[in-house]
């Protein structure tokens, strides 16, 4: 009976976690469709949304570097629930502070909740789920399923209420509420050690062997959140800027076809080999930025629309490539959580340092131009990621 007890926690525990993930990437990517409200309300300029867009990535990679592997210490569970309650704060200062430095504050304190909760949601969903592989597939699931699904949720309701600036924010702040109370209830899965170790910085702890292998994964992750950071950052202006479209819920419809494609692509990859799957994603991504950039050349919806589909499919093959070679280091790694906070440490360097520089590119060049150079940056990672030693995929694709 104990027995039956500690796998049914386990399993309400898992998806805890899940909702948990969810939620909070969800509500990362809410304020995206938000921002032409705040454009049109303050006169922010394409750049400052990408400032704005950075200061969220700067807070996840600062939790990342400082705090994304101390639930191999402390635990999970004790990581994951302060994460939460970060990003329940990041939802205050939405509804109470909204001018420049309201929303900078508030978007970097939500960067450090997802910075702690995607490395250590990541390592939790892997020990309370007997499946590695498919704890991989659920944890993927989560989190580009989370990041597809804000922007749509928070444009519709923009385009629907009379409050579209607090009404999103209220809504994300109750689903926290929720996943806070879940995970509450789920067991923890690390015991903490008799003497803690001493406090340092996140390092990446990789056997030499195994180096070539993991600066291919961080590569295809930091080409892929690079990709999926064109969906919730600058996609909305080039709609309603260089296209013509303002609807709010337009504005989410990237993010949403983009990492539903993702989704959609590592399901139908199913047990594809890491070498196959950095190929056909790379091929992918190329394809669909060439769409993207074609669009705004010659100004097309549905080809921006179809492009946006395609990158998020080629961009979804390269993570899960990624993915499943950093998950093969960390399960033969002590510090599981340190091993996939470096990998995510890679990806959301991608998520902020190119979008940043296709912001400021955006304002001495035509957005067009900018879009070709960003294209250019992400295909030659890409290749680069594709073009690890072969010895390294064989080891990754083998053990996935």
């Amino acid at each position: 009976m104990s027995r039956m007890n500690t796998r049914l926690r386990h399993g309400v525990g898992l998806w805890a976690v899940a909702f948990a993930f969810l939620a909070v990437l969800a509500y990362s990517t809410a304020p995206t469709p938000l921002y032409s409200i705040y454009q049109e309300r303050d006169g922010f300029s394409t750049f400052l949304i990408t400032v704005i867009f950075a200061a969220y990535a700067v807070g996840v990679t600062l939790a990342l570097f400082f705090a994304g592997h101390l639930s191999d210490w402390v635990g999970r569970k004790r990581m994951l629930i302060p994460a939460l309650l970060l990003s329940l704060v990041s939802a205050g200062l939405f509804l109470v502070w909204r001018d420049l430095a309201g929303l900078l504050v508030a978007r970097v304190i939500n960067g450090l909740s997802v910075g702690i909760v995607t490395a250590t949601a990541t390592a939790y969903l892997a020990e309370l789920h007997s499946s590695p592989k498919r704890a991989q597939v659920l944890a993927s699931t989560a989190n580009l399923g989370g990041l597809g699904i804000g922007p749509i949720i928070a444009g519709t309701l923009a385009q629907t209420v009379d409050s579209p600036l607090t009404v999103p924010y209220v809504f994300f702040a109750a689903l926290l509420v929720v996943a806070v109370i879940l995970v509450a209830l789920a067991p923890e899965t690390v015991t903490r050690p008799q003497t803690r170790p001493a406090y340092r910085p996140q390092r990446i702890a990789v056997p030499a062997a195994a180096r070539s292998s993991f600066f291919a994964a961080a590569t295809g992750a930091f080409v892929s959140f690079a990709a999926f950071g064109l969906f919730t950052s600058l996609a909305p202006s080039f709609l309603a800027g260089t296209l013509g479209y303002t609807s709010h819920v337009l504005a989410g419809v990237p993010a949403l076809t983009g990492f539903g494609a993702a989704i959609v692509a590592q399901f139908a990859a199913g047990k594809w080999d890491v070498r196959r799957l950095v190929g056909t994603g790379t091929a992918a991504l190329s394809a669909g930025l060439a769409l993207l950039v074609t669009a705004l050349w010659a100004p097309s919806l549905a080809l921006f629309l179809v492009g946006g589909v395609i990158t998020g499919a080629g961009a979804g093959l390269l993570f899960k490539g990624g993915i499943v070679r950093a998950s093969v280091l960390a399960a033969s790694s002590p510090n599981r959580a340190e091993v996939l906070a470096g990998f995510f440490l890679a990806g959301y360097l991608g998520l902020s340092v190119p979008v940043l520089g296709l912001g400021v590119a955006a304002q001495f060049m035509a957005p067009k131009v900018a879009l070709l150079a960003f294209a250019a940056l992400l295909l030659t990672g890409a290749l680069l990621s594709a073009a690890a030693p072969r010895r390294a995929l064989r080891a990754a694709a083998s053990a996935g």
